[in-house]
């Protein structure tokens, strides 16, 4: 299954490690050195056409990883991956 991040963007459920409201995560001076680092590094890929509400960290098999920016809110995003992931 695939979770649309924006801008008809689709990443892998299995690629998806962590999903982070950018207000909070974005709090704390380490998330802010790390997205810099991640952007200098050209890992970050804006998927948003509005403000940015949450960012989505994908780590792939061969050990890869990319950031990607959603105007999308974290709440939405998880409730996505939930509904797709439930049995049944």
């Amino acid at each position: 299954m695939y979770l649309h991040l924006g801008r008809s963007v689709v990443v892998p459920f299995r690629d998806v490690l962590a999903i982070c409201d950018m207000d909070n995560a974005t709090a704390s001076h380490r998330t802010r050195k790390f997205l810099a680092r991640a952007e200098r590094e050209g890992r970050v890929v804006n998927v948003s056409d509005d403000l940015p509400r949450s960012f989505v960290l994908c780590g792939r098999r061969d050990g890869s990883w990319q950031i990607y920016i959603s105007q999308l809110s974290s709440g939405t995003l998880l409730r996505r991956v939930e509904q797709f992931s439930r049995p049944g």
